[in-house]
């Protein structure tokens, strides 16, 4: 019997608290923990950006978003790792109706190429 995969997303904040090589140690085991139990198909690393408000006296984050395919149980066990990890603000992992595309553009680099064309 083959085994039925799901499409997700997660996005999660890391602290701005810790340096930027602790968030992105912290990406990295979250992403080869995604890629161990499923398929990764795209991480856009959307930087570090101010929370809308303060969450335990921080207030700034570096936001991920990681596109994933996976078993159906896998996701419930990505939160619960992330909620006990201390550097992750919030996270939410999120199930897709259909797949994602590979290259995702981040709403950082997107701004900058909308405004080129009005400028013409």
């Amino acid at each position: 019997m083959e085994k039925k995969t799901c499409f997700y997303e997660a996005l999660f904040v890391v602290s701005g608290a810790i340096s930027e090589e602790d968030a992105k140690s912290v990406q990295d085991k979250f992403t080869t923990l995604i890629a161990e139990n499923g398929k990764l198909i795209a991480v856009n690393e959307w930087g570090k950006r101010r929370l809308a408000y303060p969450i335990g006296k921080v207030s700034e984050g570096y936001y991920v978003l990681a596109s994933f395919e996976s078993a159906p149980e896998f996701p419930q066990e990505l939160e619960r790792l992330m909620r006990i990890n201390d550097a992750v603000l919030r996270s939410m992992v999120t199930r897709l109706e259909k797949a994602p595309e590979a290259s995702v553009a981040a709403p950082a680099e997107a701004a900058p190429a909308e405004e080129a064309t009005d400028a013409e």
